[in-house]
């Protein structure tokens, strides 16, 4: 199951450590990973493989929601081939 994972939030250290971590312990690959600071904003995308992960899909939502909070981070997970309809869709809206 293929993902992207968005996190934005205020910068402190460790972000991309605990994040990471939290995908690695739950058995999910970063395939690719994007990252700025804007300002005193971090903001970061990541392609995600969670097909390893014995979680189910709102699990590992729940997960990174705990994460999130405890960060004090927006952390947003989608399944890539919702990202790639909407993508899809919208692009067919250019032609109208």
């Amino acid at each position: 199951m293929k993902a992207i994972v968005s996190v934005v939030g205020k910068d402190k250290k460790g972000i991309i450590a605990k994040v990471s971590t939290a995908l690695y312990e739950m058995n999910i690959n970063i395939e690719n990973i994007s990252q700025t600071i804007m300002q005193d904003y971090f903001t970061m995308i990541m392609a995600v493989d969670a097909g390893d992960s014995n979680l189910k899909f709102e699990a590992i939502k729940d997960n990174l929601n705990a994460l999130a909070k405890n960060l004090g981070l927006e952390i947003h997970i989608q399944l890539q081939s919702i990202f790639d309809s909407m993508h899809r869709l919208d692009t067919t809206k250019k032609g109208l």
